[in-house]
């Protein structure tokens, strides 16, 4: 159950920001109710220590201390301003949109700057919700006072939360989501031999244990720099993490293609909706089936026991047993494509063992088998050659004025506002902040037209579902206080767990909770929560209006931005993964590919907008998940081809190849013209055709012998990433014409 959970929540990130805010809000009424303040007072702390917890994002204690202090005197200035110019219209709502433009302007400034600007519009945006009035000030800084002390005991004392910390959960959580897809790719043995409908069930959790494995690593990469002893480790740590997630995609692809008569496209794994091949079944015995079954399970097992509770003999001639199958003499007598499996078997075994040893340290070695000890010499070559080499980056420059993200978000968000407020008032003198809010709240993240309108459509649904949520539960509370106040706390959670998960949801709690604040302050009626509906929808309709007519980004522009620069990082990744193995010096390609990786992650968040339910252009949807799926392939085999050019330096038996220069040089070629195509469909740059890298794998095609099943495997991956890049093509609208050259 503990892995169930850790690999749901990696990092347990979702739980610990719920139960932080969650207990110092519980903290804050608990003080505040012993002093005896009245409702709206107990409302306004409860809403001071939500803000003053979840505004702070920096992961090192002291960054976190260092804000909170500098956030009190915010929130005292912010609620002082807030209340002084209520009674004063027109100042005060030029005043407030002055203040949307700095908080949002903020975010230029890092977490401190956007943790800054939030205390500052939630303390302003409190003031407006209690109705708060000068000769409450001095109680207000009281309570607002508590709610930030009360913030600080649960972040530094009762959840206690470390970068080191952090870091050991998410490799937790690494090691859980690696067990979960093992799992189902021992479903994938037995897969629609009764229940054909069946076969699309396991090939989704496999391609959704993928993704989620790919996603823990991506975030293990984001905390290195912060969580690990030092940069070495780092680095040994990224590179352990990338073996295993490489090692563990190629054993899912070797066993869909040893399912089918023909080789499995690695689209297969990437694409929703995408069959499995054609075979049914495995084709081989039962015998050879039952062996790999249980290799499977003890390569799960090896992966989830943790050194400390491994004893005995058993664990390790299991390991020894799985570490065998990289030698050929030690494959079972089968058809090639399933004795590929057993390589790969093999090679994640490998990675597995490094994992272990980077995560739990040294292990018994007394039974090593030779397999066993020449993996470790493997291991321990590469863990030296990651300690002396040095890490080289260069920082890209910033845009400048408005073309800089935040400038142009500051812009939009206050003419948004602007006329939030002045559609606000019309609709409601009292609360017409709520439109405010809801203009505020979706630009936070967003970056383009269709971002802003995909997450007003979905605070808008979530809003309108928290209203029926509402209207029930304010008729079942009553005037119970405190029973609506647990509730609250049961919403506040509910809301910080679900809100990585589901905009909508955490709108619908947002909402739910709202209707039991109004409750409290007994200002509740249906009218009011039928007008917080009423309000969202304009606020929502403003953001996406100053989205699209000032200093417009539109949705094509930004994918098409976004695109462009997950092509430079693949043809980067891809160069120097073929000048390494060809020869050429050695590079941090890891790290590269990371960013690669991050890079289409942020493409994948962009197409939202296009692959949304609701939008009208199927066409447009598919072929945005297409690309997507090409792209994701292609960083496989790219990612696969730099795993693979590293251990040139530690391993003998694996020797640079000159032959690789030229047959990656097209591929890199091609994938620079599709991205000058994409930045101007003008340009005259070609993409070159050419014989089948495949050719090369052919017997007595090569002039000079090959250097083993290191090189076939590179070829391999050249072959499939030269057939995704090629595929790109289509989908985009780029001809291809025969190379002249």
């Amino acid at each position: 159950m503990w892995d169930r959970l850790a690999a749901s929540d990696p990092g347990l990130l979702r739980l610990t920001a719920g139960l932080r805010t969650v207990t110092a809000i519980a903290l804050t009424l608990a003080v505040l109710g012993v002093l005896g303040v009245p409702v709206a007072q107990l409302v306004a702390g409860a809403m001071a220590a939500m803000v003053s917890t979840f505004a702070i994002q920096e992961k090192q204690r002291s960054q976190q201390a260092v804000t909170l202090a500098l956030g009190l005197p915010v929130a005292l200035a912010s609620v002082s301003l807030g209340t002084l110019l209520s009674q004063r219209v027109v100042v005060g709502d030029l005043f407030f949109v002055v203040l949307i433009f700095c908080a949002v302007y903020g975010r230029r400034f890092g977490d401190r700057g956007t943790a800054l600007g939030l205390i500052g519009f939630q303390v302003y945006f409190l003031s407006l919700f209690v109705h708060a009035v000068p000769s409450a000030l001095p109680a207000l800084y009281g309570v607002i006072t508590a709610a930030f002390v009360c913030s600080a005991a649960a972040r530094f004392v009762l959840l206690r939360q470390t970068p080191a910390g952090t870091l050991d959960r998410l490799r937790r959580a690494f090691r859980a989501r690696l067990g979960q897809l093992i799992a189902a790719q021992i479903e994938l043995l037995d897969a629609g031999r009764e229940d054909p409908d069946a076969a699309a069930k396991v090939l989704e959790h496999l391609r959704t244990g993928t993704a989620r494995l790919h996603e823990s690593a991506l975030m293990i990469q984001g905390r290195l720099e912060d969580g690990a002893v030092d940069e070495a480790t780092a680095r040994l740590l990224q590179r352990r993490i990338a073996d295993a997630e490489i090692a563990s995609e190629r054993l899912g692809l070797l066993l869909l293609t040893a399912r089918s008569a023909e080789r499995t496209d690695t689209l297969t794994l990437h694409l929703p909706g995408a069959s499995l091949p054609p075979g049914g079944e495995l084709p081989i015995g039962d015998e050879a089936t039952a062996v790999l079954r249980r290799d499977l399970e003890a390569l799960r097992l090896l992966v989830l026991r943790p050194v400390g509770e491994a004893s005995g003999t058993a664990l390790s001639q299991v390991r020894n047993r799985l570490l065998g199958y990289r030698e050929e003499e030690n494959l079972p007598k089968a058809s090639p494509a399933v004795q590929d499996v057993f390589r790969g078997l093999g090679e994640a075994a490998r990675a597995v063992l490094g994992l272990r040893i980077a995560l739990d340290g040294p292990q018994d070695e007394s039974d090593d088998t030779p397999a066993t000890a020449r993996s470790r010499e493997e291991l321990d070559a590469e863990d030296a050659a990651i300690e002396s080499s040095e890490e080289d980056e260069a920082e890209e420059p910033e845009p400048a004025g408005l073309q800089r993200p935040t400038t142009r978000a500051a812009v939009q968000v206050a003419v948004g506002s602007s006329l939030a407020i002045a559609g606000g008032e019309l609709l409601s003198s009292q609360r017409w902040y709520w439109a405010v809010l809801t203009c505020w709240i979706v630009f936070i993240n967003t970056a383009s037209t269709g971002e802003i309108l995909v997450k007003g459509y979905r605070r808008l649904v979530g809003t309108v579902l928290g209203v029926v949520a509402g209207i029930v539960l304010a008729g079942l509370v009553g005037q119970h206080t405190w029973t609506a106040f647990a509730l609250v706390l049961l919403f506040v959670f509910a809301m910080f767990y679900t809100a990585p998960l589901s905009y909508t949801l955490m709108s619908f709690f947002v909402t739910a909770m709202l209707g039991l604040l109004y409750t409290l302050l007994n200002t509740y009626s249906a009218s009011v929560l039928v007008l917080r509906v009423e309000e969202t929808a304009l606020g929502a309709a403003c953001g996406v209006i100053a989205a699209a007519v000032v200093l417009p980004v539109r949705t094509d522009r930004r994918t098409n931005d976004l695109l462009v620069d997950v092509l430079d990082k693949l043809a980067d990744v891809s160069r120097g993964a073929m000048d390494q193995l060809s020869g050429g010096p050695s590079a941090d390609l890891v790290d590269r590919a990371r960013d690669l990786d991050q890079a289409l992650a942020d493409l994948r968040a962009a197409t939202q907008p296009l692959t949304h339910p609701i939008s009208p252009l199927r066409s447009r949807r598919d072929t945005a998940r297409y690309v997507v799926a090409l792209l994701e392939t292609c960083a496989y085999h790219a990612r696969s081809l730099a795993a693979t050019a590293e251990l040139l330096a530690t391993h003998p038996s694996i020797a640079a190849d000159p032959r690789l220069r030229g047959a990656g040089r097209r591929i890199v070629h091609n994938i620079e013209a599709i991205a000058a195509h994409v930045t101007d469909p003008r340009s005259t740059e070609r993409i070159e055709s050419g014989p089948s890298i495949a050719s090369m794998l052919e017997p007595g095609t090569l002039r000079t012998p090959r250097y083993g099943r290191v090189t076939d495997r590179v070829l391999r991956h050249l072959q499939r990433l030269d057939e995704a890049v090629s595929g790109l093509t289509r989908p985009l609208g780029i001809t291809r014409e025969p190379s002249r050259k």
